[in-house]
């Protein structure tokens, strides 16, 4: 849940009476802790702050903070504590066990399967399917993890030990960890026999059971593969980012034995490192492999919109913002000045570009450029599990019998609410003209009014008035007299039918803050897209951050939202990339004209 970046909503300081609310609810959600632990946890004199927040699929979390630190969450009106609370309180849930480079998994947002679990001599905790739980790894109680439990012990017993172990929630090193202190794990040894061997000496890991752990490693993959073990890799592959693993394999904890005990040490680069090397990667991936030197000289901006961005591997986003760099221009000075790979220079003021691309460059020649990875080639819609392609759905517009029409279309054995095309409606109508003889024998191009059509197609104060209609007329005052709806077939489904108008997408500009012009994309889920692969498709367009956000009083929709005014670019994606009918699209004309700038 909290793999990526949420979204803070609010943080107020919690009252007398909340406090006392939340000891009662901590007490009835973990016995366990005395009121003394509790007072400790929650004191009355000192600042405790709610912060509500949106986690990046949408779920609102309530945060309870105690000098900085989160100590439970709240969702979905059930209490959870974070690893700082665990950390003080390591007995407080039951705990199950893994190896450390799991624990690299759980991190990037994977659940903890049962083939990870290691089994105790004295046997797995005792729980009951969706109980709160937390995860250690072998040699230290200080858990790592919280989750619930997938399935009970007995079913994890009668599964062979296969399938998901515990769905996690929040994990060391993910951004409700980050929100703190960012302090880690203390080192508490293991129960007598825990974790050590059959003469008493500490646990360590055979050659056998490493192999074991990597094969679980290759089969368990994350649903969205971790960003820190791609960053990891990313710098090992690219000599230019010089990091030290201690021979650690790129993407698994490290051991370090330093005071007799081995503590544990996770060497894992900080969120900067991670974008240099993300950046560093698409840079030497578009050097390599989109540039021309027929385009040079190339202008700066458009070597990062146009081939760069289109470098960002699936399920990642690249952001200069958050590097060490912070700008374009200060990476592409670095990869001048200190690896001579580009020569950049101002040709017109205010305006730079690559002048030069030295292609005889070894960390150049070297490069070995990944697979296919332009986010927009393939959307991933399940989660991570496999590559759906996108097909936009076929809409057709329908009209239900109205009560008032019904005895027009009895013949035809369509009741009231039965939707028809309007070629399926004129067929009908000509039919029953036909059956009831009501063509004019001296203008066949009118059709004579009888009492039924009478009363399904006149106004009152038609009714001694006119005696005869046109065909075209008649269908028109037909149709108008109908209940449009729609149908939408997506690829493989079976149709959905639905009244009124079909919404469509709805592109609108608005402010936040200090009158910041966003762009609000709305009504995607309609279509059938995925409003977070359409947000970092378009973030890779505009470079531009983006958030997804709930609709207040919408339970299944959220919108997009991204800085500035991207109408024109969000047109463009939907129009182009996704196949969306125009006509479909609501709030293109609001698009900035060209020319300059006010």
């Amino acid at each position: 849940m909290f793999a990526r970046q949420f979204r803070v909503k609010s943080n107020t300081a919690i009252k007398g009476s909340d406090r006392r609310k939340l000891k009662a609810d901590i007490s009835a959600a973990f016995p366990s802790l005395s009121a003394d632990e509790i007072s400790e946890l929650v004191p009355n004199k000192e600042e405790l702050n709610v912060v509500k927040i949106y986690a990046h699929k949408g779920d609102a979390v309530t945060l309870y903070v105690l000098h900085k630190n989160p100590l439970f969450f709240e969702l979905e009106k059930r209490l959870y504590p974070t690893v700082y609370v665990l950390w003080r309180y390591p007995a407080l849930l039951p705990t199950f066990r893994t190896w450390p480079p799991v624990l690299q998994k759980l991190i990037g947002g994977a659940d903890l399967m049962l083939p990870g679990v290691v089994v105790p001599s004295s046997g797995l905790p005792d729980v009951k399917q969706g109980d709160c739980c937390a995860v250690t790894v072998v040699n230290n109680r200080a858990p790592v993890a919280v989750g619930t439990a997938a399935v009970s012990t007995a079913e994890m017993h009668g599964l062979g030990m296969k399938g998901r172990g515990v769905c996690v929630l929040h994990a060391y090193m993910d951004t409700l960890w980050a929100f703190g202190d960012k302090s880690g794990p203390p080192s508490l040894p293991e129960a007598e026999n825990e974790g050590q061997g059959l003469n008493g000496e500490e646990y360590e890991v055979s050659e056998e059971e490493e192999e074991e752990v990597e094969k679980y490693m290759e089969e368990e993959q994350s649903p969205s593969e971790m960003v820190k073990d791609q960053a990891c890799s990313g710098i090992e592959e690219l000599s230019l980012a010089e990091h030290s693993l201690n021979g650690c394999r790129a993407g698994f904890s490290c051991f370090v034995d330093t005071t007799g005990e081995k503590d544990f040490l996770m060497l894992y680069p900080d969120s900067t490192e991670i974008m240099d090397a993300l950046l560093l990667q698409c840079f030497l991936h578009a050097l390599k492999s989109k540039v021309k030197k027929s385009e040079l000289p190339l202008l700066t901006s458009t070597f990062l919109r146009n081939h760069m961005f289109s470098c960002c591997p699936n399920g990642k986003q690249l952001d200069i913002k958050k590097s060490s760099y912070k700008k374009l221009s200060k990476f592409l000075q670095a990869m001048q000045q200190q690896h001579n790979l580009v020569r950049v220079k101002e040709l017109t003021k205010g305006v730079e570009s690559i002048v030069e691309v030295d292609w005889k460059n070894p960390e150049l020649r070297y490069f070995s450029v990944p697979e296919e990875t332009d986010v927009e080639a393939a959307q991933v819609q399940d989660g991570g599990e496999g590559e759906t392609p996108y097909h936009p759905p076929e809409i057709t517009t329908l009209y239900s019998v109205s009560a008032r029409l019904e005895p027009l279309f009895l013949d035809a054995n369509k009741r009231k609410g039965t939707m028809l095309l309007p070629a399926d409606m004129r067929n009908i109508v000509t039919e029953y003209v036909k059956k009831h003889e009501l063509v004019d024998e001296n203008n066949k191009n009118y059709v004579t009014i009888n009492p039924i059509l009478c009363d399904c197609l006149l106004e009152k104060y038609e009714y001694q008035e006119v005696e005869s209609l046109k065909w075209d007329d008649l269908f028109s005052r037909t149709l108008a007299r109908m209940q449009e709806c729609y149908q939408v077939v997506f690829p493989g489904q079976a149709p959905v039918r639905k009244k009124g108008h079909i919404e469509p997408i709805d592109i609108s500009v608005g402010s936040r803050g200090s009158n910041k012009k966003v762009t609000l994309i709305k009504n995607l889920e309609v279509y059938g897209l995925d409003p977070a692969v359409v947000a970092t498709a378009l973030q890779h367009r505009v470079q531009a951050s983006s958030v997804i956000q709930p609709i207040p009083g919408s339970k299944d929709k959220v919108l997009v939202q991204i800085q500035g005014n991207q109408i024109h670019q969000a047109g463009n994606l939907l129009l182009d990339h996704y196949q969306i009918p125009r006509k479909y699209i609501q709030g293109l004309e609001k698009a900035p004209k060209g020319g300059k700038k006010k």
